[in-house]
């Protein structure tokens, strides 16, 4: 039996929930915690998750459902993250170093912890001191919405020891879903945060009456925004053109599943942010992104004007068009 049997999906997102269907190809059993008891009782009683993917039927007889971190912690040796980042310490809270010793997370999240600018894996190192050979990473061009029905998508799993890698994509393979593996742990977990952003300036450009043109002009500007940030952070061998880099960015960019192009759009179109906020029904992670970014970008210096025109509009409360329009000039 490979290394990774004992499984724990912590979310009851939509990507959390597509994450279960995946894992229950190729395992036995796997734990489910959800926030709240009613989500609970309700996937229990009706196969579904009310709130998320609905229209998903889920074999419940082979899910130990808990809305208790600590238990659901306890019983496995894997814990596959997949809530947004912003509630991501809430969550944990009062659990305790102690209680994360032998096991690896992995994380599905595609965003920063708000306030320390940190990543997922930085988090789980500094708060929780879990050395960084047992954190993993799980990300690529992968809609939940698609894997829920079944479509063809691609996932890449890194890890410090490709060996760790391998292993993850027994767990997760099928006849839906393409798996490869990657050491490059640093690159992919910030090349997932970066992607939101760029796909919040893509809606924005739409919302705005920008064409396809010059929305392509846009994409292979924020493909190499992504290769610069990512050289200077962590220069490594890596072919930004992998799916997995700029796969993701593209349909985040595009797709109509992607919550951060709604975001994006809906801002173009007009609405505040504060509005936008309240009205989207799910964690648009490069909101938070954005402002965790340009912290960081303080010290790498890289050239980004599209994340910087991104952060202006939503926390310097710069006019969406007019940003736009100067960064139009910019672009080549």
């Amino acid at each position: 039996m490979h290394e990774y049997s004992n499984i724990a999906v912590i979310g009851g997102g939509s990507w959390g929930t597509a994450l279960v269907k995946l894992l229950l190809e190729n395992q036995n059993e796997v734990t489910w915690w959800v926030r709240q008891n009613e989500t609970l009782e309700h996937i229990r009683e009706f196969r579904r998750n009310p709130n998320y993917l609905s229209y998903l039927e889920l074999d419940t007889g082979r899910i130990r459902l808990s809305t208790d971190m600590a238990e659901v912690i306890a019983s496995a040796d894997t814990l596959i993250f997949a809530i947004p980042a912003a509630f991501l310490e809430q969550s944990l809270e009062g659990i305790t170093r102690e209680q994360f010793a032998g096991r690896t997370v992995i994380s599905a999240i595609k965003g920063m912890v708000p306030g320390s600018n940190l990543s997922i894996g930085e988090f789980f190192q500094q708060q929780y001191g879990m050395l960084p050979e047992n954190i993993g990473i799980v990300a690529g061009p992968c809609h939940s919405e698609e894997v829920a029905m079944e479509k063809l998508s691609f996932l890449t799993v890194a890890f410090r020891e490709k060996r760790k890698a391998d292993d993850l994509i027994h767990s997760l393979a099928s006849r839906y879903m393409r798996l490869t593996s990657t050491t490059d742990v640093t690159g992919i977990e910030y090349a997932a945060v970066l992607k939101n952003i760029f796909a919040i300036a893509h809606g924005i450009c739409a919302g705005l009456g920008y064409g396809d043109n010059f929305l392509s002009v846009l994409t292979v500007n924020s493909i190499q925004e992504v290769k610069r940030f990512l050289n200077r952070m962590n220069h490594v061998e890596r072919d930004i053109n992998d799916s997995v880099y700029t796969g993701d960015l593209i349909v985040t960019a595009y797709s109509r599943f992607s919550r951060n192009r709604i975001f994006g759009t809906m801002i173009g179109k007009g609405y505040s942010v504060a509005f936008t906020r309240i009205e989207m029904k799910m964690v648009a992670e490069g909101y938070f992104a954005s402002r965790g970014i340009r912290e960081i970008n303080r010290r790498l210096q890289v050239h980004m004007p599209i994340a910087d025109a991104v952060y202006n509009i939503l926390y310097e409360g710069h006019s969406p068009s007019l940003e736009m329009s100067i960064l139009s000039e910019r672009l080549h």
